[in-house]
């Protein structure tokens, strides 16, 4: 993903934004809280919270820490001394009674101090300093706490318990503990009082938290159709800590008062009911007002780690495998391998008869769908074989019923439809029998872009007209935005349908004679411009490059970027936050859907007169791939915009598209003006050969005239050195 940018989101209309995030300054707490048990929480009024530590011994403390001798402090595996004590623990092995601090690995909670007792004495040990390490700046205090958090969550109490007498660290305050019990308890009235006790002492934070408390409270009554008790709520404890911002959604809390039963509670305020997790996300939205040296975040540990994880990923520029234990060892940094990444021609596609100007892979990888300037799109069929020279690639169906050139192509989300375009006609296809389902005339230009939604209801397409069709699955149209304000060159949807983005140029009056017949500007290249019947490019009178991000729900206009040079390809991330722009003559453009700002520039690949396109790559999206008029594939780095890879292998011409396969994240397909499809992997394992495959059998294969049959071919092997 994008890194420095990984929940769901609340209901806009019921949720309340948040002031602050986290009270970091020193923080003072009521010098009455004491502590009963034997960890003594001394607080003062005037000064910040002590350090978290086990008192010195008294006599009449349950825990025993007196000393057999002083111990050395030293590692924890240094063997047994002299008096028969290893690293200051006893002889016996005593077993404790674990005291939970309220997370346990079962999620149940215990009203214990965090301080357990033990059969046999634990020595303390004394450590000179405050830091882990002489040469370190991390406190020792802090991490220790985090490591009895950790073996807490993962179920290891016991070992808690004798690294917190060990150390003289407590993990937190008992009066924490009776907060997070008294949440998920629902004990509201003895909830509130603590908030002040834990360092919520500002009064705007101390108000929202009190806000949240009365929300769900208010929420529980109406779930358990106490509608008097919780309109007593809404008066007293909601209304009291709502400012003027805020009206709105006091307002919407009232009208669920209407609610005919429970259910509908729950749905129109989406929330999970009291027996949900309604209760834990409260207490993780509370946790924001709380210092975190007082109330430690949860497994604060794993993010921690998670974040070192993700810094490891950043800086390794040919990161390509997935997350888990082999791959992320904690034992040694991450790095992957560079012979891992995708930079050989493994299978070459050869079946059309001129240039090849889009590729698309199938949702489920096994498919690719070519077009061509040939007038016919093909469906591959790429074998699953993990070695490519038993791997079986097959055209298994050739469309050739197109009137006009193909440019652009889309599969529907359960890849049972391919829709490709022809100058100003759409095309839906059957991708298990290869017949033509219907063909589609309503755009007056060349069809530019064709996306299917992410919800699989249907696909829209766009053109150089300056329209924008929503059709349905069936090819019926329901929706179309007439007289946008750019000639449309590329377009797409966010994945989660809530932006789409237009390319295109300012308007320019449409030829005066001749059909379209082509989206290439010149004979043997695809850019988006007008041209006449006879091929040649109509130049343009004046032009505005453009793009343009719709909100998709009300189609309003969120962004308008005016961009020197032509708009040739966008591309989303699967997170919908960035998007990638092909721009003439020689830059891809990161831009943030969130910022609303040019996040990074990729440069090297050339593009001045020819539609390229370019997308994502790799496991996490974290390569940018294009292809470029000088016959190379260009592979960058996402996050860093470092030039990676310079591709060699095409004919002449320009290699026009490009696309990552889906399920086989070491894998991509490329195509080119020299009439094939390339498809890339990592160097085979066993040699430093190329596999080539050809689909072209000695005799001529039944084709798909009238979109019937299929093409199954011979596979040959021809073998070429690196």
């Amino acid at each position: 993903m994008h890194t420095h940018l990984a929940s769901s989101y609340p209901d806009t209309e019921l949720s309340r934004p948040r002031k602050r995030q986290r009270i970091d300054s020193p923080t003072t707490l009521d010098s009455t809280l004491t502590s009963p048990t034997a960890v003594n929480h001394s607080f003062r009024v005037t000064e910040p919270l002590s350090d978290m530590r086990i008192p010195e011994p008294d006599n009449n403390s349950n825990l025993s820490t007196s000393y057999d001798s002083a111990p050395e402090a030293g590692p924890s595996y240094v063997t047994l001394d002299k008096a028969g004590h290893s690293n200051g623990l006893s002889k016996e092995n005593g077993h404790t009674i674990p005291v939970s601090n309220g997370t346990t690995s079962n999620g149940s909670l215990s009203m214990g101090n965090g301080i357990t007792k033990h059969s046999s004495s634990i020595a303390r040990v004394s450590l000179p300093g405050t830091t882990l390490y002489d040469d370190a700046y991390v406190d020792r205090e802090e991490f220790v706490r985090l490591v009895i958090q950790s073996l807490k969550d993962v179920g290891y109490i016991e070992s808690a318990a004798t690294l917190e007498a060990e150390s003289g660290y407590s993990l937190e305050a008992p009066e924490v503990t009776e907060f997070r019990q008294h949440i998920l308890h629902g004990t509201w009235a003895h909830a509130e009082p603590l908030l002040l006790r834990l360092g919520v002492t500002d009064e705007d934070a101390l108000m929202d938290a009190r806000f949240l408390i009365g929300k769900q409270k208010y929420l529980e009554l109406l779930e358990a159709q106490k509608t008097t008790a919780a309109l007593q709520v809404l008066r007293n404890d909601l209304a009291p800590y709502s400012t003027t911002s805020e009206q709105d959604e006091l307002h919407a809390l009232s009208s669920l008062m209407m609610c005919s039963d429970p259910e509908d509670l729950r749905r129109r305020s989406c929330w999970d009911g009291a027996s949900g997790t309604s209760r834990q996300q409260l207490l993780a939205d509370l946790q924001h007002y709380i210092p975190a040296s007082i109330m430690i975040p949860q497994r604060r540990f794993s993010t921690l780690l998670a974040q070192s994880r993700l810094y490891q990923r950043n800086r390794c520029l040919y990161h390509n495998s997935p997350a888990n234990p082999i791959s992320f060892s904690l034992f040694s940094d991450h790095m992957c391998e560079k012979d891992a990444f995708p930079r050989v021609t493994t299978t070459i596609l050869e079946v059309h008869t001129d240039e090849v100007w889009n590729v698309a892979w199938s949702h489920d990888g096994t498919h690719l769908a070519s077009a061509s300037k040939d007038k016919t799109a093909i469906i591959w069929r790429i074998g699953s074989d993990a070695e490519p020279s038993s791997r079986d690639c097959i055209a298994e169906f050739i469309l050739r019923d197109h009137p006009y050139c193909v440019g652009c192509l889309a599969w529907s989300l359960d890849d049972s439809i391919l829709s490709t375009s022809a100058d100003h006609l759409i095309l839906l296809w059957n991708t298990k029998t290869g017949a033509l389902i219907k063909t589609l005339e309503t755009h007056a230009e060349t069809v530019s872009a064709l996306v299917w939604l992410p919800d699989g209801s249907g696909f829209m397409s766009a053109s150089l007209d300056r329209k924008i069709v929503l059709w349905d699955m069936d090819g019926e149209l329901r929706e179309s935005w007439n007289e946008i304000s750019i000639r449309v060159t590329d377009a797409a949807v966010t994945p989660d349908m809530t932006r789409l983005v237009a390319v295109g140029m300012g308007y320019i009056p449409p030829p005066t004679s001749g059909s379209l017949s082509r989206g290439h500007v010149r004979e043997s290249s695809p850019p988006p411009v007008a041209s006449n019947g006879n091929g040649n490019t109509i130049a343009p009178r004046s032009s505005e490059n453009r793009m343009i991000v719709y909100d998709l729900k009300t189609r309003q206009v969120e962004m308008s970027v005016h961009m020197e040079g032509e708009l040739t390809s966008v591309k989303i991330s699967d997170d919908s936050r960035l998007a990638l722009i092909n721009h003439a003559p020689d830059e891809i453009h990161l831009w943030d859907l969130e910022e609303f700002q040019l996040a990074r520039k990729f440069t090297g690949q050339r593009q001045g007169h020819h539609v390229i396109r370019s997308c994502f790559g790799g496991i996490d999206g974290n390569f940018v791939i294009s292809g470029s008029e000088d016959r190379n594939v260009y592979v960058w780095h996402r996050d860093t915009g470092a030039l990676l890879e310079v591709l060699e292998g095409h004919g002449q011409g320009s290699v026009n598209s490009v696309a990552w396969n889906p399920c086989n994240r070491r894998m991509f397909a490329s195509c080119s003006d020299d009439s094939t499809i390339r498809v890339w992997e990592a160097p085979p394992i066993s040699a430093g050969e190329l596999f080539r495959g050809l689909s072209i059998p000695e005799s001529e294969p039944e084709i798909v005239g009238k979109g019937k049959g299929k093409v199954k071919q011979p596979w040959t092997h021809n073998y070429e050195t690196l």
